[in-house]
């Protein structure tokens, strides 16, 4: 057998091993896919993310305790600015209504 010949030998001998490998793995894929399909695959993965990320956020909020309060703070008054500013108008001497001024220059 020559040099040549030998190595054919040896790289046949390694394909078939490569392939032999490949229809294990993919034999394996096939079999856990049949077990768990792709949807439960998916939905698991986003679960773990989630919890992952909800984990990040509760460490990230004990860790900045007085960051988060102010921001939760600072949102709370902004959805409250409209009372808050009627208020502070009241408390200063502007006591109209805001449909009161308009009604008043039609009766003069």
């Amino acid at each position: 057998m020559s040099d040549l010949e030998h190595r054919l030998a040896e790289d046949r001998l390694l394909r078939d091993a490569a392939l032999a490998l490949f229809k294990a793995d993919l034999a394996f894929i096939r079999g856990d896919l049949a077990d768990k399909g792709v949807g439960a695959r998916i939905a698991a993965r986003l679960g773990e993310g989630t919890r992952e990320m909800v984990d990040d956020a509760v460490d990230y909020a004990e860790a900045n305790r007085g960051k988060v309060a102010a921001a939760v703070a600072a949102v709370i008054l902004w959805f409250a600015r409209g009372p808050i500013l009627d208020s502070i108008a009241r408390l200063f001497g502007d006591d109209e209504e805001p449909g009161e001024a308009d009604s008043r220059s039609d009766d003069d």
